[in-house]
C-alpha cells in the first residue's frame, strides 16, 4: 500500500512538471512556419539551429534585423571579420541593439578596420582627449550594449552613469555609484545616486 501511494505521488509530480514544461515550451515555441531544422532568425528566434557561415558569402545581404540575438550577429562577424554585411557597430562588436544572449568580446580583425572620423565621440577606439564626448552615444542602443572596455577613461564612463543613473549598461557593478573604477584616468569618483539625475 505504501509503495502504491509513493508511485501515485511520483506520477502526479511527473505529470505536473511535464505540464509546466509543456506550458513553458508552448510560450517559447516558434511560429508554425518554422519547421524543425529551420535556421534561427528574428522570425524563428527559438530554433536551436544556427550556422553563422551561411550569412557571410552573399555580400551585404543581411542586416541586424535578421538575427534573433546579438550573439548570433557576433558569431557572423567572427565567421568573417571583413564584415560584408556591415554588422559591426564599431570596435569589432556587431548589432549592439539586439536582445540577449550577448557576446560583446570584440572581433580583433574587425576592430582593426575601424577608423576614427572627425566628430566621432571619444571612446576606447578614439581615445584622444581633445575628441568630443557625448554620453548619449553610449545609451543609443538601450540596455547593456556597452561595457567598461568601450570607454577611454573612468571619467567618461562616470559621465554616462551620471547621464543615466538607472545604469542600463551595468557600468556600476559594485552598486556604489562609481562606474568602471578600474579604467585609467582621468577619474571621476564622486558617487552617483541611483535613480537621480
Amino acid at each position: 500500500m505504501g509503495l502504491a501511494v509513493v508511485a501515485v505521488a511520483f506520477v502526479v509530480v511527473v505529470l505536473v512538471r511535464g505540464g509546466s514544461d509543456a506550458d513553458a515550451s508552448a510560450r517559447k515555441s516558434d511560429p508554425e512556419w518554422c519547421t524543425p531544422g529551420t535556421q534561427r532568425t528574428a522570425l524563428c528566434p527559438h530554433s536551436k539551429v544556427f550556422d553563422a557561415k551561411g550569412y557571410v558569402f552573399h555580400g551585404d545581404s543581411y542586416g541586424c534585423i535578421y538575427f534573433a540575438s546579438q550573439a548570433d550577429a557576433q558569431a557572423v562577424l567572427r565567421a568573417n571579420p571583413s564584415d560584408p554585411n556591415h554588422l559591426d557597430d564599431g570596435g569589432g562588436v556587431a548589432c549592439r541593439g539586439l536582445p540577449e544572449p550577448r557576446d560583446t568580446k570584440p572581433v580583433s580583425a574587425a576592430a582593426q578596420h575601424f577608423t576614427c572620423r572627425p566628430g566621432d565621440t571619444r571612446s576606447a577606439l578614439c581615445p584622444q582627449r581633445k575628441r568630443p564626448f557625448d554620453a548619449r552615444y553610449f545609451l543609443r542602443y538601450g540596455n547593456d550594449a556597452y561595457d567598461c572596455p568601450d570607454f577611454a577613461s573612468q571619467a567618461d564612463a562616470q559621465a554616462v552613469l551620471r547621464f543615466a543613473p538607472a545604469d542600463p549598461n551595468h557600468l556600476d557593478g559594485g552598486g556604489k555609484g562609481i562606474a568602471c573604477p578600474d579604467l585609467p584616468g582621468p577619474k571621476d569618483v564622486k558617487p552617483v545616486r541611483q535613480g537621480t539625475p
